[in-house]
């Protein structure tokens, strides 16, 4: 009996020592408030071509929008400056994996229950929902779903987002186009490139009131509804909860009012 514990306990020394280090290291990896506040700087991803919620101007290289302003105010609250780290839609998820990236993302990024799966989402600080863009003249044509799922309708959608996921389900009698900047879309469809952009609530109202030649006939009519918010990796409890704390805070204090009317976008639903 003696020698078979002589035997085993080395054995259990090293598989305990090894899970310790191994949860030490997942524990250390993990973003917190603490480790962001001794940083100085909040680092936010986010994709800078989705006006009005976060586009990088190309000349100067900045950025803005409602999800630029919100993330200013999180990082206001934890008294520390801002830095933003670009994404795109077909990479943003596996880049909120990578810790050495950034601390959270944010912009048009839906809550979805797949995201929240592997990731966290915090409270919605913005109504969203699936709608079109047109031309004005042919404002007419679409008033539904079948209206779109037609082979002579020209649909397009920038890559790897929902906006994709949308079309592919919906519309698989249409003829999909699928192109590589979001924020250059909307002028494709003003000059007859394509007929129909699936964009979302969030988006279209900015399009319609600074081009003349576009329409959003089904604004008031979302195929969908859900809630914008941010995106994180899992393990951030802490942050998590201090994004939150912040979203309410906006929506108590009128903040978050303010900047539905700074850019035009709807107000609940």
């Amino acid at each position: 009996m003696k020698r078979l514990l002589l035997t085993i306990l080395p054995v259990f020394i090293l598989c305990f020592l090894a899970i310790g280090c191994g949860l030490q290291k997942r524990v250390s990896s993990t973003p917190t408030l603490d480790k962001i506040q001794k940083r100085g700087t909040l680092l936010v991803g986010t994709t800078g071509d989705y006006r009005p919620l976060s586009y990088k101007e190309p000349g100067t290289g900045e950025y803005w929008g409602f999800g630029i302003d919100v993330a200013g105010e999180i990082a206001g609250s934890l008294g520390v400056s801002i830095s933003y780290v670009p994404t795109s839609w077909p990479t943003l998820s596996a880049d909120v994996q990578k810790a050495e990236l950034f601390d959270f993302a944010i912009g048009g990024i839906t809550i979805t229950d797949v995201r929240q799966e592997t990731m966290d989402m915090s409270e919605g600080y913005l109504c969203n929902g699936k709608t079109i863009l047109c031309r004005r003249e042919d404002a007419s044509k679409y008033k539904t779903l079948k209206d779109l799922n037609k082979p002579d309708v020209r649909v397009m959608v920038n890559p790897g987002g929902l906006n994709e996921t949308f079309a592919r389900e919906n519309l698989p009698l249409c003829t999909l186009i699928v192109y590589g900047k979001n924020e250059d879309i909307p002028d494709q469809i003003a000059e007859g490139e394509a007929d129909v952009m699936i964009t979302e609530i969030t988006e279209a109202p900015w399009y319609v009131n600074n081009d003349t030649r576009l329409s959003a006939p089904l604004l008031d009519q979302p195929f969908n509804r859900g809630q914008i918010g941010v995106l994180m990796r899992k393990g951030q409890e802490d942050l998590l909860k201090k994004v939150n704390e912040t979203i309410r805070e906006m929506k108590s204090n009128g903040k978050l009012k303010s900047l539905h009317d700074k850019y035009g976008l709807i107000y609940g639903y």
